[in-house]
């Protein structure tokens, strides 16, 4: 019975033996390292910015970790001490606290991944869904792409809104500010032009900038119910959230935005809005005693948002061809366009669409004004047929427009003008359009060619509405050859124009008044 335990005992042994002599060997060969680090403290603390000292080797916007994993950024490197901007819930930190180097500077995780996700500007998600596949991470700060590696714009943007399309068209790779008073409908242009992306082969990215939690909750709503969100990545911050998380959304955005364009993909990202982000920065400017200069904004607020902007681009074929496509938002105060802010990113973008209170008062949705909104570069991407169309009728809708303030004041008019006006009050009809309901581009050149050859004339206005919807109904009957040249012809053929011509024609012939029977034999034998 012994002889078993003792072959036992004689095993184990061993293993200890060798298990000791591994351990020993391995201590033999460790040579202890001293790590330098350098370590700071707070030396004071506010509302989204705290002072440090301590870190004598630090860099501007380089990323700094404080107690609780909370994290900020380097803005004030001053010889004695740092401003910092704070990313997280400072209230937690106090004076004395320590902080770390991390040796980088801001970054965000991009990637397919994060199609559909709801995230913040730390790359957090929001949304409930579990952890997100990152394919890697890039700087939210990135240098704009130089000018030779830039591409005309060429091809169009459809937004899907027939006022914008064919008056202030949008070209990918374009820069196209939305300005206006509060409640004027900004953001429903916006998320109109993201809903009709959805069959043009153009990934999204909506950033919300200190928004309310409940306009935030119902543009998701929207974009989830509308099928948007499998080619949307939504980067969010709430108006609660720190001013230091505010201002780095936008540069994050940008980054998972161009992490597409540079892979050949086309882009669209909106800013909701920059007049939040422009708050932010003079939050934290004001806080970290830097000097105020107009409208207590610092003197580099245009700076933080050229350097925004000009990462929207169209890149050579050689690079892949992908283009960046901004529509930045900005809010006015009592239609004031030539405050601060409004007219820097008046001169950083390519173009601005301008939503007018009296419009929209006045029920003219989108409130779009056209005399004030224009479009820099997208008239050269925009298609041949909207080009046939576009000019007369913003000639004529320009003169309605300037008519019409005269007709106010019950001057007498000739028949030329009342002619002029009533047609302008047609087009304005026509313009119309109710939200989330974006149109397609065949349906949009039926009404627009109906517009211009005057076949709405003799519709009573009560009934536009309808007979707009029987044209955009009637555009389905449009031959699949002639669609297929509205995408890609240089130029509107007369063959095509007297095709849709006809369509709308025999569409319109319910709406017409029964007088316009006894004259038809008439017209038609002149």
């Amino acid at each position: 019975m012994k002889e078993p335990i003792s072959r036992e005992a004689e095993g184990l042994k061993n293993v200890f033996d060798s298990a000791f002599a591994g351990i020993s060997q391995v201590r033999k060969s460790f040579k202890p390292q001293l790590m330098p680090r350098e370590v700071g403290t707070i030396t004071g603390i506010a509302t989204g910015i705290a002072k440090v000292s301590g870190l004598p080797g630090v860099g501007f916007e380089e990323l700094v970790q404080f107690q609780g994993d909370v994290l900020g950024i380097a803005f004030n490197v001053d010889a004695d001490e740092i401003g910092v901007v704070l990313l997280g819930e400072y209230w937690r930190l106090h004076t004395g606290d320590e902080v770390q180097r991390t040796g980088r500077v801001m970054d965000v995780a991009v990637g397919e991944g994060l199609l559909g996700r709801v995230i913040d500007p730390l790359g957090r998600p929001l949304d409930g869904n579990g952890p997100m596949a990152a394919s890697e991470r890039l700087p939210i700060e990135r240098p704009a792409p130089p000018i030779m590696d830039r591409a005309p714009v060429t091809v169009p943007l459809q937004s899907g809104l027939k006022v914008i399309d064919a008056l202030i068209p949008i070209g990918r790779g374009q820069r196209e500010l939305i300005l206006g008073d509060r409640q004027t409908g900004k953001t429903t242009i916006a998320i109109d032009t993201i809903l009709n992306q959805r069959d043009h082969n153009v990934l999204c990215v909506y950033c919300a900038i200190g928004q309310r939690a409940s306009a935030v909750a119902k543009a998701v709503a929207t974009l989830r119910e509308k099928g948007a969100m499998e080619y949307t990545v939504l980067v969010v911050t709430e108006g609660n959230d720190p001013p230091g998380l505010t201002y780095i959304a936008p540069y994050a955005a940008t980054s998972i935005a161009e992490h597409f364009m540079e892979a050949g993909r086309d882009v669209l990202i909106v800013y909701d809005d920059l007049t939040h982000h422009a708050r932010a920065y003079r939050e934290l400017s004001l806080l970290l005693r830097r000097p105020p200069g107009r409208e207590a904004f610092p003197g580099d607020i245009f700076y933080i948002h050229s350097r925004l902007l000009e990462r929207a681009t169209h890149l050579r074929e050689e690079l892949g061809g992908g283009s960046l496509t901004a529509l930045p938002i900005i809010e006015t105060e009592a239609q004031n366009i030539s405050a601060y802010i409004p007219t820097n990113l008046i001169s950083i973008t390519d173009g601005q669409i301008y939503l007018s209170p009296s419009l929209f008062e006045l029920g003219v949705l989108p409130a779009v004004d056209v005399g004030k909104s224009v479009s820099r570069v997208g008239g050269k991407a925009q298609r041949a047929a909207f080009r046939a169309v576009a000019g007369d009728l913003k000639l004529a809708y320009a003169q309605f427009e300037e008519l019409e303030t005269f007709a106010r004041f019950g001057a007498r008019l000739d028949q030329d003008t009342r002619k002029i006006i009533e047609h302008g009050r047609q087009i304005r009809a026509c313009l119309k359009q109710p939200e989330f309901a974006p149109v397609a581009v065949p349906a949009q050149i039926a009404v627009l060619l109906a517009l211009t050859v005057e076949l709405f004339d003799e519709v009573a206005l009560d009934r536009m509405t309808d007979a707009e919807q029987a044209v955009r109904q009637a555009a389905a009957e449009i031959p699949s050859e002639v669609c297929k040249r509205l995408e890609t012809a240089e130029q509107l053929s007369d063959e095509d124009r007297a095709t849709i011509i006809a369509i709308a024609r025999k569409s319109l012939e319910g709406f017409q008044p029964e007088t316009e029977s006894e004259a038809q034999p008439e017209v038609t034998l002149s």
